[in-house]
């Protein structure tokens, strides 16, 4: 008899495509879930049989009381060698391997640019009134060249939004607690001395940054108050790095004239949520990760972590 495997969170039903899964479907049964779980009931009736679950990161949260429902479960892989909404004590309490995948930080590096551009020069207003026979040039679009951008963060992907931003011809200015002159100089970039001397002088505030203890809420409303009423905000990290009660307001007053996100508290994010229909905000759907390159890294070592389980191993382990 084969062991199930169910995959979590296929929101475009594509993890049985990207790769091949032949070399373990006779031992192992695959099941791909497209459809969210708000529920944590209901996604325990759907996968109880599973001994092995893949998760894409931070989609589905495997607290304890998930652990607790789940006896039969041994392996849960997720995509990429981190994920915080994984409790791992409680994994390794019943007993729970837990592996992870490689994962590329140009994707999200690439989405975080894309952002910026589309905020800077209106694109998709522009283009919405392009396709609706709308007006013909309605903004001015702001510059690049000259204008500063604050990292906050400077690691992998802090490190290449630097590189692109002196290729825009961008002063770059970065902060984060353990940030170093010696990190700053390496990338030719100012240390902030304080996170408030970045916040008031950047012209965009990019988000680089590991949610933890000391990141959560980092960002808070007397920060936002903080920053230019000309400037933005593009999160492509983690919400709640921000305070997203103060964003809300920040955006809804305009004291700062526009955000870009791509990752929100609730995902998928409530129909009824303000971010849905706020002017001066541009979202996407949590895109950052989401490339064919990425899926195609996750999804095969994901078959390698099982073929190792499979063989009595446990590899890229995150516990």
């Amino acid at each position: 008899m084969r062991i199930r495997c169910a995959i979590l969170d296929d929101y475009q039903q594509v993890a049985l495509k990207f790769t091949d899964w032949s070399s373990i479907t006779e031992k192992v049964e695959v099941v791909s879930f497209s459809q969210h779980f708000y529920d944590e009931n209901e996604l325990v009736e759907s996968i109880r049989d599973a001994e092995i679950v893949i998760v894409m990161r931070e989609r589905t949260p495997f607290r304890a009381t998930l652990f607790e429902k789940l006896p039969k479960l041994k392996l849960l892989i997720t995509s990429g060698m981190r994920n915080a909404s994984i409790d791992l004590e409680a994994a390794s309490a019943h007993g729970v391997a837990v592996c992870g995948t490689a994962s590329s930080s140009e994707p999200p590096t690439e989405l975080a640019w894309a952002l910026i551009l589309n905020l800077a020069r209106q694109i998709m207003k522009e283009n919405v009134s392009f396709r609706n026979n709308g007006l013909w040039q309605s903004t001015v679009g702001t510059d690049l060249y000259g204008k500063r951008i604050g990292l906050l963060g400077l690691g992998k992907i802090g490190g290449r939004m630097a590189t692109i931003a002196k290729a825009f011809g961008m002063d770059v200015i970065a902060w984060s607690q353990n940030l170093t002159n010696e990190q700053t100089e390496k990338l030719g970039v100012q240390l902030a001395s304080s996170k408030e001397e970045l916040l008031k002088t950047s012209d965009y505030v990019s988000i680089h940054l590991v949610l933890s203890d000391r990141t959560r809420g980092l960002i808070s409303e007397k920060d936002l108050r903080h920053m230019k009423s000309s400037s933005y905000l593009v999160n492509t990290s983690r919400s709640a790095i921000v305070d997203q009660q103060a964003l809300i307001k920040a955006l809804h007053e305009n004291w700062i004239a526009g955000a870009g996100l791509d990752v929100f508290d609730i995902e998928p994010l409530p129909t009824d949520h303000p971010f849905r229909t706020m002017p001066n905000v541009l979202a996407t759907p949590h895109l950052g990760y989401v490339t064919e390159r990425n899926y195609t890294t996750y999804y095969r070592e994901a078959i390698e972590d099982i073929q190792a389980y499979l063989d009595g191993l446990v590899i890229r382990s995150l516990i």
